[in-house]
């Protein structure tokens, strides 16, 4: 068996498209444009390429972008009084926070000061109770952080009929892990979570139909743990040398072990990474929505 290569750029390329007519449709409509800013705190040079990212697709889809860039040495204070501004200001739809943040803030209080209806990341603590307390096939009225909002949907993609299918997530991060699990519970999965803790994770693993690596540990996950069809969805992104000293990203899947077993599986990259991005302009355009009271509509 050779797995079918779920193409998350050609997806988020798709996604990213109908936000702008989304957009295009919204301001037609007499909504003032969508607007997105982006809080970046010091100089360190991945999040300053990701910030630089998402104004790109932002002004892509037709709405503002907003770049705050604040220096390492900015106190608590102050990127709390930038926050408490950005929230009042209706020009700006959606807030994103970029992490991580310098030692000396507190980022649990700084996300938890951004307003919840422009918390574009989904990371406010009534966003993710929200998502909590959500019933299997409710809308999703309010923001889901991108990432496992962008793998729910390449999900859909992949495999339509969702409904009583056995789903592992590996990893409980509060960012991917505990999320995922609430979407996978709302497509009417049942649902297995792992951890480091985790007893014999390849026998979970081999009983899954659905499997959402997300531990932070390259190639983790081997080809012999995964049930022959099953559907494998990468998010770790990891680091890795290799000969002439050079490195290369590198997922939580031994990709090529995996791919031969698998029947649909993500890359790394080129996998979820753009759809997490995709997903920070549409639930950019969806807090928009909200905000001119105009219904939140699939894209």
């Amino acid at each position: 068996m050779s797995a079918v290569r779920i193409d998350g750029n050609a997806l988020a390329q798709g996604l990213r498209g109908r936000v702008a007519s989304a957009v295009a449709a919204l301001r037609a409509g007499g909504a003032p444009q969508p607007g997105l800013a982006t809080v970046l705190v010091g100089d360190d040079a991945a999040s300053d390429v990701y910030v630089q990212a998402k104004g790109r697709n932002a002004a892509d889809a037709g709405m503002a972008a907003f770049d705050h860039r604040l220096p390492a040495a900015t106190t608590e204070s102050d990127l709390l009084a930038l926050v408490a501004r950005l929230n009042a200001d209706p020009a700006v739809s959606g807030i994103l926070v970029q992490l991580p943040l310098p030692r000396h803030i507190n980022t649990t209080r700084v996300l938890a000061a951004v307003d919840p209806d422009k918390d574009v990341d989904g990371f406010h603590p009534v966003n993710v109770g929200r998502l909590g307390a959500l019933a299997a096939g409710a809308p999703l009225d309010f923001p889901v952080a991108c990432t496992p909002l962008g793998v729910s949907l390449m999900l859909a993609e992949a495999r339509p009929a969702l409904g009583g299918l056995d789903a592992l997530v590996i990893g409980r991060s509060t960012l991917v892990g505990r999320p995922m699990v609430q979407l996978l519970l709302r497509a009417d999965c049942t649902v297995t979570i792992a951890h480091s803790r985790t007893r014999d994770l390849p026998a979970l693993c081999r009983r899954a139909d659905i499997v959402v690596a997300a531990i932070g540990k390259p190639r983790f996950v081997r080809g012999d743990w995964i049930k022959p069809g099953a559907t494998v969805i990468d998010v770790g992104i990891n680091r890795t040398d290799v000969p002439g000293g050079k490195s290369r990203l590198v997922g939580d899947v031994a990709y090529d072990e995996a791919a031969a077993v698998a029947g649909a599986i993500t890359p790394v990259p080129g996998g979820v990474g753009p759809m997490t991005r995709a997903c920070l302009m549409l639930n950019t355009l969806q807090a928009a929505r909200r905000a001119a009271g105009v219904a939140v509509e699939p894209v």
